[in-house]
């Protein structure tokens, strides 16, 4: 997306009454908000970090006297994305400070690596911009992190090194570790997302190398998992997120690691927010009754915090989601908006069996030998479609064109003759065996139309060199029958009757994964390959199923 979009699109869906005033399609309000700009009270300050180097941070200042709360929004855009926000912070009593990151736009330094700089590390940039603003004298003391999508996760890295000023964040879309959420999903490098979000956005070349050299969860991804150190965090943070987003498991773990292990001033104080979206809409579902409650709104979550020291926050649930349903059904269950008092919500965690005959059951095979295999080459893998993209297609899509392939195994339910909620986490544990010594397994859901349209609802993969441990690679015995987990993250959605349960298994989804090679090499060391003969074991010894989290109606 281009650079101010993500803003854009968050703000406008998060807030009930929209954060800017006008939507952003209306040219004649933009005008006016940048003429406001322009006559605001702002400056421009390069503030000195604690190594000397100074970073571009531009203050937007409300009309009168202060002392003022604080907004602060660290970025990888650039001011021009968040700078709109001026006008309403500025109108609501807040400052508006937008940093731009080391080595970014017309900060000094460099941008490699990226995210490791604000962190809890031996450079804090975040923490030293805290402090900064607090020791102005048009600031109260208080200051309130705002960010969606990188400057999010720069919120996430901060965080944990508690700046004493830092009142409360807003968090949206951003992952809790680099490694497990953006850069080695399941081991597998997230090629589509990694080498287009650097590639697109300018960043030093060196991010993408020190990226691709360090296939395994090392001392480097550790020092960017800020689930380890939660018990740090000692702000209440409200966390925002999307059924169909890059970073969903980045979002609902910040939620459950803080909220139940954080510091005393975070711990029990956190709010979850989840919609039916990601980074960026999409046109192939549109889901009603998406409008957010007023109680998810940012500023709400400002005001609470910087304004009434904590009063009303228990009028916010601690949970809210969305939950989807077919868009077309007038009498789901689905698309609307639910409360909960934590996540996960409770479910009965049903396995749904695989079967020969491409079937899924309730019950298990009993059969002794009962199995099937696909040719896996990484020369033509299974194209993407949708999902939990960024820079590629995106969102609920069809899968029909790829079911077809040699290469997928897909298992259908029956038609179902009652609404069916999923809501939760959904694992498929398989059981597996290749001809090769390192190969990929996929695993998508998929909610099946009555008009045979199948929609992505989830996807997962496991890089089999890392079915043990994400710290260290071991490769396998061909042949041998391995048991795995493939962990397709978590979502909401009311199947409606007359839909069926679709599951498809296969090998490879590029480019939104990097094709494993089959050779032992981690993919990207060499052009190398060697096809590989992939089985799924479903008999009464290996009975392969998913986890579905079923909620009673």
């Amino acid at each position: 997306m281009k650079r101010s979009a993500i803003f854009v699109l968050w703000l406008v869906i998060l807030a009930p009454v929209c954060l800017f005033g006008v939507p952003p399609s209306d040219e004649g309000g933009q005008g006016r908000l940048k003429a406001e700009l322009q006559t605001a009270s702002s400056q421009t300050v390069m503030v000195p970090m604690r190594d000397g180097v100074k970073l571009a941070t531009y203050v937007y200042l409300p009309t009168g006297e202060g002392p003022w709360p604080t907004i602060l929004v660290r970025t990888s855009y650039g001011k021009d994305s968040v700078e709109e926000l001026a006008p309403q912070a500025n109108e609501r009593g807040y400052a508006l400070v937008v940093q731009d990151f080391r080595g970014r736009f017309n900060s000094e330094g460099q941008d490699y690596p990226v995210f490791t700089h604000g962190g809890w590390g031996e450079r804090k940039d975040g923490y030293d911009t805290v402090e900064w603003i607090a020791a102005q004298p048009w600031s109260n003391g208080k200051v309130g992190g705002f960010g969606m999508s990188a400057p999010g996760i720069a919120l996430n890295m901060m965080a944990p090194s508690r700046p004493p000023h830092l009142v409360c964040c807003y968090v949206g879309v951003a992952f809790s570790s680099m490694y497990h959420q953006a850069a080695y999903q399941g081991g597998a490098f997230r090629r589509a997302l990694v080498e287009g979000w650097l590639g697109n956005e300018g960043f030093d070349l060196r991010n993408l190398k020190l990226v691709r050299e360090q296939p395994d969860y090392d001392d480097f991804w550790k020092a960017l998992n800020a689930e380890s150190v939660a018990s740090r965090v000692n702000v209440p943070t409200m966390f925002v997120g999307g059924w169909y987003d890059i970073f969903t498991a980045g979002t609902l773990n910040s939620f459950q690691t803080i909220h139940q292990q954080g510091d005393s001033g975070a711990r029990g104080k956190c709010r979850l927010v989840m919609d039916a979206y990601g980074h960026g809409r999409n046109d192939d579902l549109v889901f009603p009754n998406l409008t957010p409650p007023a109680t998810a709104s940012a500023w709400n979550w400002f005001d609470v915090w910087m304004k009434r020291d904590g009063q009303g926050l228990d009028a916010i649930p601690v949970v809210q989601y969305f939950v989807m349903g077919d868009p077309n059904d007038p009498n789901t269950p689905g698309n609307r908006w639910r409360a909960a008092v934590d996540w996960p919500v409770p479910a009965d965690a049903r396995k749904i069996y695989f079967h020969a005959d491409r079937k899924l059951r309730l019950g298990p095979c009993r059969d002794l030998f009962e199995s099937l295999s696909v040719e896996y080459d990484p020369q033509n893998p299974v194209p993407t479609i949708g999902g939990a993209n960024l820079t590629i297609a995106k969102g609920p899509k069809d899968q029909r064109s790829v079911e077809g392939r040699p290469d997928v195994l897909v298992f259908d339910s029956p038609i179902l003759d009652r609404y069916v909620e999923v809501t939760g986490p959904v694992t498929a544990k398989l059981w597996v065996s290749s001809t090769a010594t390192d190969t990929d397994f996929t695993a998508k859901l998929c909610d099946v139309y009555p008009n045979g349209r199948s929609m992505i609802v989830l996807d997962g993969i496991l890089r089999m060199r890392h079915r043990d441990s994400m710290e260290k690679s071991e490769l396998m015995e061909p042949g041998k029958i391995y048991e795995i987990d493939i962990d397709l993250w978590s979502t909401s959605l009311v199947f409606s009757p007359g839909h069926r349960v679709r599951v498809a298994l296969s090998s490879s989804n590029a480019p939104r994964f990097e094709p494993n090679p089959n050779t032992g090499e981690p993919s990207g060391v060499d052009s190398r390959t060697q096809r590989a003969t992939n089985t799924i074991y479903m008999d009464a010894k290996h009975p392969s199923h998913i986890v579905l989290p079923i909620v009673s109606p």
